[in-house]
């Protein structure tokens, strides 16, 4: 399962969403400041990527996949965007393989890096995947979403300081990362972990090691609902040594865990 960014459509897409004609005057491509054309202006269908991001964003898949197959051939972007919408329906084996033909196409493009990354993720390859993940990064390093995914990676190989020095990475350039949810994009960002009450204990202790007590509380509330294993233990980290005393903190301490 993924969490996928918000992918900005075009203005004759959301023209179509928003039940209009498929065809949009031109000016619904200009400028603010412009004024628009008169009535009987010339007009223009949506291109394939276009329709095909539509469809994305409702979730039509397979029509979408139709759509891409339209656009260029040689297009390293449609192939990337080819390669989600099989990921998204569970086939990874074609997502892998355009994927891959994005990548041969571009061999820079971290977006279809990255995405491939994830296909390693889910086939629990968690070595290949960091090693795509870091590839990713050396060409697009401010991406918070591929931080993300490489501080999950880590999380799935137990290595937790790792972890957090990722985590924390894809907090500078995007601080609300973690509160994300799923939508339609063109970098895949990985949510699904094994153990979920170690993975939001862990997340706790990176917030409140941060000084964000909020969230920190939040994900501690969540871990321990989960059934945190040595649940003595884990509490005394020095992470939370300014929220021990705290009234919160303390019925947190307190809960049972959640039966499931």
């Amino acid at each position: 399962m993924v969490s996928i960014r918000i992918l900005t459509l075009s203005a004759a897409a959301i023209a179509l969403a928003n039940g209009q004609d498929s065809r949009v005057t031109r000016s619904a491509f200009a400028p603010d400041n412009v004024p628009s054309r008169a009535e009987n202006a010339p007009v223009r269908t949506l291109t394939a990527e276009e329709r095909g991001d539509l469809l994305m964003a409702r979730k039509m898949y397979r029509e979408a996949v139709d759509s891409y197959q339209q656009g260029p051939k040689n297009s390293p972007v449609l192939r990337n965007k080819i390669g989600i919408a099989y990921h998204q329906i569970g086939d990874f084996a074609a997502a892998r393989r355009y994927y891959e033909q994005a990548i041969k196409l571009d061999k820079k493009y971290a977006d279809a890096i990255n995405n491939l990354g994830t296909i390693y993720y889910a086939q629990k390859n968690y070595r290949a995947a960091i090693s795509r993940y870091k590839r990713a990064l050396e060409f697009k390093p401010g991406t918070a979403s591929f931080w993300s995914n490489l501080g999950t990676a880590y999380y799935s190989r137990g290595k937790f300081d790792e972890m957090t020095k990722a985590y924390a990475k894809a907090l500078e350039y995007d601080p609300e990362i973690f509160e994300h949810r799923g939508s339609v994009g063109t970098e895949l960002q990985d949510r699904t972990v094994a153990d979920r009450a170690r993975y939001h204990y862990e997340l706790a202790r990176m917030y409140a090691g941060r000084g964000k007590n909020e969230l920190a509380l939040q994900y501690l509330r969540r871990s321990l609902e989960e059934g945190l294993k040595d649940k003595a233990k884990m509490i005394q980290a020095p992470e939370f040594a300014g929220l021990r005393d705290t009234d919160e903190f303390k019925e947190l301490v307190a809960l049972e865990p959640r039966v499931l």
